[in-house]
């Protein structure tokens, strides 16, 4: 019985050219070769082209000829490979060379066997939603993890008036506000002191930083709300600034009106078969995993 085919094409990507990320690159191309699956690799693993049946390929064609992209490194390579491939529909598998890794799954020393399941088609599909922020000034921009708005200098104060939907909610005094997905919940909103979101709830969170405020907490908002900014002029101005996902950054004007709401395209992320949201919590964040199975004497 011929096998079932999952993926025809595989690209490789890293926003490095260290060795060991060339390394490993060249593993996934011994594995995905010899599943007799094409494989394309960017311009930064361009060395790997000379490698048998390994074609260098640009973005263009990497999103319109894969089937799948295989991202080495950490969360921040996901994140520049999100907006630069996952945006445009094409699923993403992450290999974790960071720290933390909420995004990025499988460790080097698994890559043969968490591969060959994956080419196989055994793994779990997950959704995630980007956030897209526009300005009256600038042009949308967007983020998989986070939007902050920020005053760019320690212990300086922004202020704002927050919108939901158009209704007002409050004005407020504060270093700046943090607008993140779920997926962002273990990112910067974390460090922040806001909640952690499962990446199967359809929310944003909005968390104040270091507001001057004795009674100010995380909100947490419909998925399908549009959030509105509204710059004060006074305290800040001129120094308060956008940022996607700690890349990009837009400096704002006074008065200016940000609005934030769920971008329309779904982020596609291939996890191994024994993936477990809770399992990575436990792992990397430090939850106690001890679970008592002994009996109370009588």
């Amino acid at each position: 019985m011929k096998k079932k085919q999952f993926f025809k094409t595989i690209a490789i990507t890293s926003t490095s050219k260290e060795k060991r990320i060339l390394d490993i690159a060249r593993q996934c191309c011994e594995v995905i070769l010899n599943s007799q699956i094409k494989v394309l690799v960017s311009d930064n693993l361009s060395l790997l082209s000379s490698l048998t049946k390994v074609k260098n390929a640009s973005d263009e064609d990497i999103i319109t000829q894969s089937d799948l992209l295989i991202c080495i490194g950490g969360d921040g390579t996901m994140l520049s490979s999100a907006r630069r491939f996952g945006f445009f529909g094409l699923p993403m598998l992450g290999i974790n060379l960071g720290k933390l890794g909420f995004l990025t799954d499988i460790a080097p020393k698994d890559i043969t066997t968490s591969l060959l399941e994956v080419i196989n088609g055994e793994y779990i599909e997950d959704e995630r939603f980007f956030l897209e922020a526009t300005t009256t000034s600038s042009e949308p921009h967007l983020a998989l993890n986070e939007v902050v708005i920020h005053s760019g200098a320690v212990a300086q104060l922004i202020e704002y008036e927050v919108y939901i939907d158009d209704v007002f909610v409050y004005r407020q005094s504060a270093d700046g506000l943090i607008i993140n997905s779920p997926t962002g919940s273990t990112a910067y909103s974390l460090s922040g002191g806001g909640p952690i979101v499962h990446p199967g709830v359809n929310a944003i969170t909005l968390l104040p930083m270091f507001p001057h405020s004795l009674s100010s907490s995380s909100l947490i908002v419909g998925g399908a709300s549009k959030i509105s900014i509204k710059m004060i002029p006074g305290k800040g101005r001129g120094r308060a600034k956008l940022s996607m996902d700690s890349h990009d950054t837009v400096l704002l004007k006074s008065k200016e009106i940000i609005n934030i709401i769920k971008a329309t395209p779904i982020l596609r992320l291939i996890h191994p078969k024994n993936h477990d949201f809770y399992f990575g919590c436990r792992n990397k964040l430090g939850w106690s995993s001890v679970i008592s199975n002994k009996k109370e004497d009588k």
